[in-house]
This record gives structure tokens, sequence and C-alpha cells, in this order.
């Protein structure tokens, strides 16, 4: 089956370029020109990924973004945006997107960071090789069970959804369990950059992971000031 994208851009002539030359890598594209429209396209329909313009009619990407979020925390998200101010990236990442594309850039480079997150999402990797821990997806964490190919920890009865980014964060923690991992390192292993905008917006990740492994005091996320983060379990 064809992966299927929708497209939110109000700017007519760069949406009806970016979608023919989506549907000619054999994407199925569907289009909608504000955020009211793209919503109402999302509740209708199953998409593979979104690709979002940050300044929409009606409704602009990043309040999109965040709904949607609310909805299914999984989906991959893709900003493009006219503005380049470092405040509006940090937003983006916040928001939990994948990639942010600041204009103007090329299809083919668009076409390119699609597939990347598409193969992070699909199959789990560390450092660009296949996740030599589970290939089942399931780990045991302290208390926790982290099942990763279900985006879900859980404890006793306690189920906590997580977002693709959050899943490939703490399979890569994981996979350094008790030692340290640099901050280049962890960044290039899930956004495949190392620039400091993802840095930014890494910190809210491992402030939310964090918080979702509260319930287990043998769990800790050390942050090693200027160097990297460690994944502490006591066993």
């Amino acid at each position: 089956m064809k992966t299927k994208i929708l497209l939110v851009e109000d700017d007519i002539n760069l949406g009806d370029v970016l979608r023919d030359y989506l549907e000619l890598q054999n994407y199925e594209v569907v289009r909608a020109m504000d955020g009211v429209e793209g919503m109402e396209n999302f509740r209708s329909q199953a998409f593979d990924l979104l690709i979002l313009d940050v300044m929409l009619p009606r409704k602009d990407g990043f309040t999109l973004a965040t709904e949607i979020r609310e909805i299914n925390g999984m989906i991959p998200v893709i900003f493009l945006t006219a503005r380049g101010q470092p405040e509006d990236r940090v937003t983006g990442f916040k928001t939990g997107c994948d990639d942010y594309i600041t204009k103007p850039f090329s299809s083919e480079e668009l076409e390119l960071r699609i597939g990347a997150i598409l193969k992070r999402c699909r199959q789990p990797e560390i450092n660009g090789q296949p996740d030599p821990i589970n290939k089942e997806g399931i780990y045991t964490l302290g208390k926790y069970t982290f099942d990763s190919a279900n985006h879900e920890l859980r404890l006793a009865d306690l189920r906590i959804g997580l977002t693709t980014k959050e899943v490939e964060l703490l399979r890569v923690l994981y996979a350094h369990k008790n030692q340290l991992i640099t901050r280049e390192k962890t960044l290039k292993a899930v956004w495949g950059s190392d620039n400091y905008f993802i840095g930014r917006s890494m910190d809210v990740f491992i402030t939310k992971l964090r918080k979702y492994l509260k319930d287990d005091p043998d769990i800790s996320i050390v942050n090693v000031h200027g160097t990297g983060f460690r994944l502490e379990v006591k066993e």
C-alpha cells in the first residue's frame, strides 16, 4: 500500500508542486488549504505522515499539531515554515514534530526527510542499526514494561502512551543503560542532527520521560552536565 500523507499548505503553487512531486515518488497525498480543513481530513481518514505549514488560515500549524497529538501521539509530523526564528523552531519541536523545514527548500530534500522519518518509525534502530536488544520491542525497565512496538509504558494497571520521539529516545537510553551517552550521539540517533534547537527540544523530552518514570524510585535519567545522559536502573 502507498504511504498516505496529509499536506496542509495554503500556498496554492507550493502545495501543487509538492503534491505532484510526492505523487511521482509513489506517495498518496491528500491536500488541505487551512488548519480546520486539515483537522477534518485527519479525523475522516487514516494517514501515515503529516506535512503542516506553520502559518495557516483559520488554525495555525502549531495548534493543529497539538490537537492532532491529543488524538494520535505517534504519527510523524513535519513542519514547513518561512519563519526562521529560533523560538519558532523550539515551539515546533516541543509539539513533538519529527522535522522542521524552513522555506525555501527543494522537493527532493523534503522527500529525503520523509523517507528518513518513515524508516525510523517502521524499523526500530539504534545509531542506524537494527535494535539488537529485543526484536519484539518489549523491555523490562525496573517496575515498568516498555512496549516500544505499541508506544506504551506499563506499570500495573497504569498505561502511559508515548509519542514516536519519546519511544526512540527511551530506546536509545535503554540501549546504553547505566552508561553515559553523549548529547551528540543521542541527538543523531533520534533526530538525525545535533543542532542547538533540536537539543533544546530533546531536553523537553527528557523531562517528560522523567515524569513518566517517576513511580519507580530505582530509575533515574541523570544529566551529566555538558556531556550527556545516563539512564540509571538499580537492579
